[in-house]
This record gives C-alpha cells, structure tokens and sequence, in this order.
C-alpha cells in the first residue's frame, strides 16, 4: 500500500501578516482623508455660494433703505406743510395743496421696507450656518437679522396710526375728492384739480386730526432714525463679507 505525501504551503511568516494589515489600513485611512477632503471641498464652495448670494442680497437692501430713507424725508416734510396749511387761519385757500399732503401721508407702501431674506432664512431653516466658519461673519449676519426684525415689527404699529389718522380725516376730507388723485396702484399721481373744499368740522375734530398727525409724524421720525442705523450695519456687514471672503 502506497503512503500520499501530504504537500503542506510554508507557513507565512508573522511580518506578512503585519504588512497586510498596514497596507490594508493605509488603504482605509487614505480612503476616508480623501472622503473627508472632499466633504470639506464641496462645503467650502457651499460656504462661498451663500456668502456670495447674502452678498447681493445686502446689497439690494442698501440700496432699497437709501430709497425709503429719501422718501421718509419727504413725508416728514409733507406732514409739517400739511399740518401747516390746515392749522392756518388761511387754510380754505390751501385746500388743493392740502388734499394733495393729505393722500400723500396716508399711503404705506412707499415707506415700507420689505428686506432681501432669502438667503439669510435659507441659511436659518436648512442649518447651513454650520458652512460658516467665520465667527465674526455668524455674528455680523445674525445681528443683522435681529435688527431687520425689530425694524419690520415696528411696521404694525405704523399700520395702526395711519388707520386711526384716516378714521379722523373722514370728518375733514371728501373722499371723492382723493379718487381721482389716485392710479391704479393707490399711488398719488398729483393735487386735484381747482380748490375743492373740506367738510366742515369741530375745533375738537380738528384737535383729534392734529393729534393723529402727530403720531404718524413721531412714528415716521423714529422709523427714519432707524433705518439710517440699520443702513450703516448693511453697509459694514458687506465690507466684512468683502474683506473675509475677497468679494468685489
């Protein structure tokens, strides 16, 4: 009876098995550097594309509260003259320069800041702040955001003293008087025609129109100082993102 050999492989020596295992855990750790590397790339040029999007942004704002700013300067002396002509002992042939201030003070839209936020809320609800590194870019932009809100609350309570204003001009004004001043956007186009004249109306009428002036011209004031503040904080926000980011 014949006896098989059995053939047996060289056992493979202990630094074989030491070589594997480090080659197999560069391949792992260069694998994951590589991964991270990469995560970093695209969330670094994320970083870039909102900055770049705030950027515009902030700057369309600059340049709507430079126009509201204007216009609220404007209103602030229409109210003066308005008030002026009114009070006057003259006041009944000042009727057409009246009507004409008093549609103008009453209109909202033209005053209104409605901000560029589509960035900044995108940022807030999606989490991407996280993208910003920068802890004087996260601060500067939620400052911000926190003063354009206050700013925007404070449109309420225009809101309401414009409504009081208008419920004390119906004892003064005739309403048909106003319709032709106005385009199809509400917006006033020029004085009436000719001097229409007022309704006829009470000293006491006349002091409660006086006092519902004078609120809307406080609140006009106090949106306009604000307004000048939170252009100054748009204008410093964009040389941080400029100086941080190298933006043009």
């Amino acid at each position: 009876m014949e006896v098989h050999q059995h053939s047996h492989t060289p056992r493979k020596k202990w630094t074989h098995y030491l070589w594997e295992f480090l080659m197999l855990f560069l391949a792992v750790t260069l694998g994951f550097l590589v991964e991270n590397q990469r995560e970093h790339y695209v969330e670094h040029q994320r970083e870039k594309q909102f900055i770049q999007s705030l950027f515009n942004d902030i700057k369309a704002d600059t340049a709507n509260l430079g126009r509201i700013i204007n216009a609220r300067t404007v209103k602030g002396h229409a109210i003066d003259s308005l008030s002026y002509f009114v009070n006057s002992d003259s006041s009944k042939y000042f009727t057409k320069q009246i009507y004409f201030y008093a549609a103008s003070i009453a209109r909202t839209l033209p005053y209104r800041f409605v901000p560029n936020d589509g960035t900044i809320q995108q940022l807030k609800n999606s989490g991407a702040f996280r993208l910003i590194r920068k802890r004087i870019v996260v601060d500067s932009i939620s400052k911000y955001d926190v003063n354009v809100r206050n700013l925007l609350s404070q449109w309420l309570v225009e809101e309401g003293l414009i409504e009081h204003y208008r419920d004390a001009a119906t004892k003064m004004f005739d309403a048909l008087v106003f319709d032709p001043m106005l385009d199809e956007n509400v917006a006033v186009i020029g004085p009436p025609k000719g001097n229409p004249s007022m309704q006829p109306y009470t000293k006491r009428e006349l002091y409660e129109w006086n006092y519902r002036v004078y609120g809307i011209k406080a609140i006009n004031k106090a949106n306009r100082r604000d307004f000048k503040s939170l252009l100054i904080q748009a204008e410093d926000l964009l040389a941080i993102l400029k100086k941080e980011y190298h933006l043009e």
